[in-house]
């Protein structure tokens, strides 16, 4: 979670005192929200906490996979495996 005193400063702080940033976001693993002219404009990320959220992010689209498979079988928009294996080999043009 942000804390908004902390994980939000301008680009120009930023600028000066990187280092103390980045072993902020070590640290706490949240990034800093950068601001130009007042206005929220860039997000910055370590890396392990970015390769984190990516890892969530490919389990959250599996899952949401899964779900809609399990409401395609409900509802009866299936197939047979021969079916499918004949669909196939017309499509790719495979003898067998």
């Amino acid at each position: 979670m942000l804390n908004l005193a902390r994980d939000i400063n301008s680009l120009s702080n930023f600028k000066r005192d990187t280092s103390r940033f980045i072993e902020q976001m070590k640290e706490t693993g949240n990034p800093v929200v950068l601001t130009v002219n007042g206005k929220a404009e860039l997000i910055v990320q370590d890396t392990e906490s970015y390769q984190k959220l990516l890892e969530r992010l490919d389990k959250l689209e599996a899952i949401a996979g899964i779900q809609q498979g399990l409401a395609d079988v409900k509802a009866g928009r299936t197939q047979s495996l021969d079916d499918f294996a004949q669909k196939m080999r017309a499509k790719y043009e495979i003898s067998g």
